[in-house]
This record gives structure tokens, sequence and C-alpha cells, in this order.
């Protein structure tokens, strides 16, 4: 499923989110499975992941970035 991390566009329905790869070849990998519920918005804000509930909570969840360099084979990004 295609997410949009622009913070301002919410999700259709729920989705567990196990890691998210952007356009240009990273990957977020949160700390631990993240379920986004319908209606939540996502976001990067200073390279970690931010998540608005539709109620207008705000969390903050941990992660590590990589990059892949072929199919399948994450790279740390240091």
């Amino acid at each position: 499923m295609r997410l949009i991390a622009d913070g301002a566009t919410p999700t259709s329905r729920l989705v567990l989110v196990k890691n998210l790869e952007t356009d240009d070849g990273y990957v977020f990998e949160p700390a631990s499975p993240l379920f986004l519920a319908a209606g939540d918005r996502i976001a990067f804000d200073d390279g970690r992941l931010v998540v608005v509930r539709a109620g207008g909570e705000r969390l903050s969840s941990a992660g590590d970035w990589s990059t892949r360099c072929g199919p399948g084979s994450p790279r740390r990004r240091y």
C-alpha cells in the first residue's frame, strides 16, 4: 500500500507498518511494528516518524533509516 507521509493525507484504512520506503530508496524501519488507524496521518520530522491520530494526539516512533542496495538488501544509513 502506498502511504503519503505529508502530515496532511489521512490513511484510508487500518494499516500494519513494518517499514516505510521512500521514493528515493531510503527505508525507515520502526523499532516495533506500528498500527495506523483509518484517519491517522504520518510525516517525518527531523528524521523521526510522527503519527497524528484522528483525535489530534501526536506520537513519535523510534526506528532506523537504511538504504536498499539491491532487491531486499537494506543497508544502514549513518
